[in-house]
């Protein structure tokens, strides 16, 4: 999940640096393509190279998933049309939270901690010219998915 986190910020700032020409001079980044949507919304296609040597390897951490108190698992879902194409979403395992003997309290309750992550979608482009059955561009989009659960006290509300 950290790889893809680093990934992902690697490349909006690897976005937003082919956007800005190089200082004197043209970039080789700097050519823009400008078109309309069927419903009038402009759309900006901005280049991005990818480079992996930026990528800082993880380094093994403990699984708190297993030693939490709400401990959840991790449903994987793959598609190859995202970037990146593997996504990982967490699911709780029990109603309420284990107490110090890892019985289940129920007067307290596991909720998922949900996250806003950011994925790029490969789409075919649309064009007339040679070779453009074979064209694609990448288009931003964001979901909210759990990455965790945690435990939390119910909600009481007192009526008088």
């Amino acid at each position: 999940m950290a790889v893809c986190m680093v990934a992902m910020m690697m490349m909006m700032m690897m976005t937003e640096a082919a956007a800005m020409p190089k200082g004197g001079g043209q970039s080789r980044h700097s050519l823009k393509a400008h078109r309309k949507t069927s419903d009038g919304a402009v759309v900006e296609t901005i280049p991005l190279q990818l480079d992996t040597s930026f990528l800082v390897p993880s380094k093994p951490i403990r699984p708190l998933e297993n030693v939490s108190i709400s401990p959840w698992t991790y449903n994987n879902t793959h598609d190859d049309s995202l970037f990146p194409p593997a996504l990982a979403e967490a699911r709780c395992l029990l109603d309420g939270c284990l107490d110090s003997e890892g019985q289940e309290d129920l007067s307290l309750k596991s909720r998922p901690i949900m996250r806003q992550v950011m994925l790029l979608r490969r789409v075919r482009s649309t064009g007339a010219g040679p070779g453009a059955e074979h064209s694609y561009h990448f288009r931003l989009e964001s979901r909210i998915i759990a990455v965790g659960c945690t435990c939390v006290r119910p909600i009481v509300q007192r009526q008088e």
